[in-house]
């Protein structure tokens, strides 16, 4: 996959504040905020930065932590794992596999008869597009 490669300057034009904050900054959005932590429409999920696909419908489900769960990413290439060590903790980190944008984190909580993983994803990284406009 060919990375897209942006400036600060550039990333601040296209994103809102938060979405920058987010994505660009590893940042993360309030829990039980998000726009799609209680949403389950048929569809699609693409970075909110590049709109790669990362997500679908199908894969999401009510976890109870307070962002969007997914217990897989589309295919294998759509995003990347880190480990991350931030804030005291040792977790895994997603970002997009296209832009490198900050996703969320996965964890293998999940449910076992779906793989029992945990991919928590911001809200506010994500875009999502119904399966009558993709």
């Amino acid at each position: 996959m060919e990375k897209i490669i942006k400036t600060e300057e550039e990333w601040k034009a296209i994103l809102t504040p938060l979405q920058f904050k987010v994505l660009r900054q590893k940042g993360t959005e309030y829990a039980f905020t998000g726009e799609y932590d209680k949403h389950f429409a048929s569809g699609t999920y693409v970075c909110a930065g590049c709109e790669n696909v990362l997500f679908t419908s199908e894969e999401k489900y009510n976890s109870g932590c307070g962002w969007p769960a997914f217990s897989e990413a589309v295919d294998n290439v759509a995003v990347e794992k880190h480990l991350d060590k931030s804030h005291g903790m040792i977790r895994t980190e997603v970002t997009c596999a296209k832009c490198d944008g900050h996703l969320g984190h996965v964890f293998n909580d999940g449910p076992i008869n779906k793989g029992g993983f945990r991919y928590c994803i911001n809200s506010i990284a994500l875009k999502f597009i119904p399966n009558d406009n993709y």
